[in-house]
């Protein structure tokens, strides 16, 4: 997921990187300290998305001991070196220097958000240390505005591409819908990306688009726009955004009378969601994530029961793909045999049909995952597994 569009880097930080490049190493092995070895999360620990990177947080810890527990990776235990990125791209890319060049970490997670990620993907490269973004499903994450791929950087979600898809091919042919509303945040890439994805597939099953509306980041009044998309009658309204703004939108929406199916892709799963919305405004409402804790696959349940006793609550799927995240690299660094950043980076490269939480996973070429997306509905305020959708 995209929070904020990434411009470009600090000019500070962009030297720092270049001190960074020169002090890697090449291919020297990093992050071990006698039988530690040091795994960076660089996260959303306060800030606008916080509910993100702390969902994540608790994850990962959740599977560093357990892992830890087990014996850790080829004997060695796993230490997690926590920053807060402050839900901000210039903090986000402070953290990956820290991590890199004091803490010398192995492998950096994080971040939960896709502006936050791009935004370490420089350091990454330079120092040669692999990062993983749990949550970060814009393109950008992984391949450059030029196309090629970012060497080390890697996902652990689905891209935003495919969220659009797959909510197009739900109206279409589970919904039954012939027409549709669709209303983006306009500044966000991750929005944009899913509203023009929405749309090139939803008119290739035949369906219509009646209005396109946009909004703008830190907007709490939608009534007008909404009255103008009720005008519209639209059968169906796609609503790709971040869960702030999202809970008031379907709040003031079902106030205005607007009943029909509301959906959304990952941006909306957060339980601030349900507090801003409304229990009873979110029903007939369906969202694309990568784990349903209802899904009946065996992994997805026993993670599930695993979570619960620890911290008393259900995970949704930014607990389940930072769980992912951690067996992903610990997976990677058992077939590289090997701390050293390339070897690890090659092995991810390899992944292939991988059983995590989430599904199965396979990275392509782009290091993208090949993996499946659950669609969830909120009924009376809770989520209700739906159906699964393989890629």
């Amino acid at each position: 997921m995209k929070k904020s569009k990434f411009a470009s880097l600090f000019l500070a930080s962009t030297l720092l990187v270049g001190v960074l490049a020169g002090c890697s190493g090449g291919d020297k092995e990093s992050g071990s300290e006698g039988d530690t070895i040091k795994i960076g999360a660089n996260l959303e620990l306060s800030g606008a998305v916080a509910s993100y990177g702390t969902s994540e947080a608790d994850a990962i810890t959740l599977a560093v001991d357990e892992i830890n527990a087990e014996g850790g990776i080829d004997g060695k235990k796993i230490e997690i070196i926590k920053v807060d990125n402050k839900s901000d791209a210039a903090e986000s890319t402070n953290a990956a220097i820290k991590l890199t060049s004091k803490d010398k970490v192995t492998a950096i997670i994080g971040a939960a958000t896709s502006g936050n990620s791009v935004a370490q993907v420089q350091i990454a490269n330079d120092s040669k240390t692999p990062m993983i973004s749990p949550s970060g499903t814009s393109t950008t994450v992984t391949v450059g505005e030029d196309g090629s791929v970012n060497e080390f950087a890697f996902r652990t979600a689905f891209i935003d591409p495919f969220q659009g898809t797959v909510a197009a091919n739900f109206a279409a042919n589970e919904l039954k819908v012939k027409t549709a509303a669709v209303y983006a945040d306009n500044a966000s890439d991750y929005a944009k990306g899913l509203a023009a994805s929405f749309i090139k597939d939803f008119e290739a099953a035949g369906g219509t688009i009646v209005a396109e509306e946009s909004y703008v980041a830190k907007d709490t009044d939608f009534r007008s726009t909404l009255t103008r998309i009720k005008s519209a009658n639209p059968e169906y309204i796609f609503i790709p955004g971040y869960y702030e703004e999202v809970g008031l939108i379907v709040k003031q929406a079902r106030e205005l009378g607007i009943t029909v199916p509301l959906m959304g892709a990952d941006g909306w799963d957060s339980p601030t969601l349900v507090d801003l919305a409304g229990a009873a405004a979110l029903n007939n409402t369906y969202i694309i994530t990568a784990y349903s804790a209802e899904d009946p696959d065996g992994k997805a349940k026993a993670f599930a029961d695993k979570f619960t006793e620890k911290y008393g609550e259900a995970p949704n799927s930014f607990h389940a793909l930072g769980y992912d995240t951690v067996y992903l690299l610990k997976d990677a660094i058992e077939r590289a045999g090997s701390l050293d950043g390339t070897k690890i980076k090659e092995a991810l490269e390899a992944t292939d049909k991988l059983e995590l939480v989430t599904g199965l996973y396979s990275m392509d070429e782009n290091h993208h995952p090949i993996k499946s997306a659950s669609i969830i509905e909120f009924v009376d305020g809770k989520q209700v597994f739906n159906t699964k959708v393989n890629p």
